[in-house]
């Protein structure tokens, strides 16, 4: 019978850094790192159950998230990506995060101009950062370290710098979270 909890020996290349977006104290004994795509089905329906783990072990998980848009996939996907990195700019990257997640049919450059005006930001502002590609090196860099742990596709999890190939579902999740706990 197959173990629904294993941990592959993959490696998480690319340390987490005060570069990256952290949810949760850095503190925590469970770094989860997730490299996702914003207009990845997978990485939305996967969002909700990452917001439960935060909810039901605040003190135990350190959330890092990474970007990895599948651009030939997804044509809004890296836009939504700058997108998010330009909101983190001006500290509101978790904000756009969940945005992004929750309106993923609403990615293209207008619908994007609007959740940057609906959470406070400057759309003026933004928009130029955008249209000169600002952060773009961040969203690449961040793929690069996931090409580099052997990412190939969305949503992607490492636990404590080792890639989790175990079930998505909420209990799965929070039992392998558990074990990294007190290794």
């Amino acid at each position: 019978m197959s173990n629904p909890f294993r941990i592959t020996t993959s490696r998480l290349r690319g340390p987490v850094t005060d570069e990256d977006h952290i949810l949760g104290s850095t503190r925590a004994p469970v770094t989860l790192v997730e490299y996702g795509d914003y207009q990845c089905r997978q990485s939305a329906s996967v969002h909700a159950i990452v917001q439960e783990v935060m909810w039901q072990r605040p003190t135990t998980v350190a959330f890092v998230y990474r970007h990895f848009p599948l651009t030939d996939l997804h044509p809004y996907a890296e836009l939504a990506a700058e997108t998010a990195e330009a909101a983190g700019a001006r500290g509101h990257f978790w904000q756009m995060h969940d945005w992004l997640y929750a309106h993923q049919d609403q990615l293209k450059p207008l619908n994007l101009a609007l959740a940057v005006d609906r959470i406070g930001l400057d759309v003026e502002h933004v928009g130029r950062a955008l249209n000169g590609r600002h952060y773009l090196s961040r969203v690449r860099r961040d793929f690069s370290s996931g090409v580099r742990s052997g990412i190939v596709g969305t949503p992607a999890f490492f636990l404590n710098g080792v890639r989790y190939d175990g079930n998505y579902a909420l209990t799965d999740l929070l039992t392998a979270i558990d074990r990294a706990a007190i290794t």
